[in-house]
């Protein structure tokens, strides 16, 4: 008996194989079943992630109201930079707003032809450059030093001591440096002692930007090292096992683990602090005035409270408050969008 192709010896055809479905008619399918989403393609509805996080919401409200009534709705007065504000020429100050004339430009232009405008941008511009490269490692060292301290008891204690001078106001910190650098002060006293008279650090101009340098490193660099400390406990200690292991010492371990663990929270911390370039301090410079004259601690803050506050010039020094704060902006998206070249994230990302 002949057997035909495909056939059984008993003559009959095996059963067709079932033909399995290809992975495009697979997930057509998939497609088919699963529900439509308005919107686009796993993007989720903004009334769906209201409901879902409406608890974080609520929790974050009060510091957008806070933001919103400290922060945003003074915006609105700087368009008395545009005008000649008189406060006095209505029954309160914010109808005065609708009451003064415009000006248009005039106070900015006043303010370039100021010399002591410029004198003022440039002692904070000198200033910020001081503590940027002075101030700004501190805090990294510190948190270094600290995080290599092995008993948890001293390591808490180092912590405190250099925390607690954060908690200091401006006045009792100026006092200290007086009581110590002033004219009657302990280093003055022991020279004198010795013959040598005339010493008084706290009345030098000339010395007055390292002063007052010295003066922020000793009140907030403690306090600065928080963020460099809540870094460098994420990193794994696996990661300086493995470089011991590989025969690196304590300094390469911190140049190759521990520093590039550190990176992304030093750009983040350096972005700000450049936008944050014309605001060097306001009561510290205040409170020494006096002592070292208004040509060497008149910053733009100062300037602008005197302009405003003092001489009752208030177009003025929102004008000048206004010019310092875009400033202030473009510093920001400039230093972001350098932080991004190098490959860091910045304040936001790209």
């Amino acid at each position: 008996m002949s057997l035909t192709a495909g056939s059984r010896p008993d003559g009959t055809r095996p059963p067709a194989a079932v033909e399995e479905p290809t992975a495009a008619v697979t997930t057509a399918a998939a497609k088919e079943r699963m529900p439509r989403r308005a919107g686009r393609a796993g993007k989720v509805p903004w009334r769906i992630r209201l409901r879902r996080d409406r608890a974080l919401i609520l929790m974050t409200l009060p510091v957008i109201l806070l933001l919103l009534l400290f922060n945003y709705i003074p915006l609105l007065g700087n368009v008395v930079a545009f005008q000649d504000y008189d406060p006095y020429v209505s029954s309160n100050g914010v109808t005065a707003i609708f009451h003064s004339p415009w000006v248009g430009v005039q106070q900015f232009s006043r303010m370039l032809g100021d010399p002591l405008f410029w004198s003022a941008a440039k002692n904070t511009l000198v200033l910020f450059v001081l503590q940027l490269v002075l101030f700004f490692p501190v805090p990294v060292a510190l948190a270094l030093l600290v995080n290599s301290v092995v008993r948890p008891r001293v390591r808490a204690v180092a912590q405190a001591i250099m925390y607690l001078p954060h908690f200091f106001s401006w006045v009792l910190v100026v006092t200290v440096f007086q009581q110590i650098f002033g004219g009657a002060g302990i280093i003055a006293q022991t020279l004198e002692n010795h013959g040598w008279g005339g010493f008084d650090l706290m009345t030098d101009a000339s010395l007055f930007k390292y002063l007052v340098t010295a003066q922020a490193v000793w009140k907030d660099a403690g306090w600065g090292i928080i963020v460099f400390l809540a870094a460098l406990a994420a990193v794994s200690t696996d990661l300086y096992e493995a470089a011991a292991m590989d025969g690196a010492g304590r300094w390469r371990r911190m140049w190759h683990v521990t520093l590039p663990a550190l990176r992304p929270v030093i750009a983040l911390l350096l972005v700000l602090r450049v936008g944050d370039a014309l605001s060097v301090g306001f009561e510290q410079f205040l409170l020494q005035r006096d002592a070292v004259g208004a040509g060497a601690s008149e910053v733009l803050d100062t300037y602008v409270w005197n302009m405003g506050i003092q001489n009752g010039d208030f177009s003025y020094a929102a004008a000048v408050g206004l010019v310092k704060g875009a400033i202030g902006v473009c510093l920001v998206l400039g230093a972001n969008k350098f932080a991004h070249l190098l490959g860091e994230q910045g304040v936001y990302q790209k």
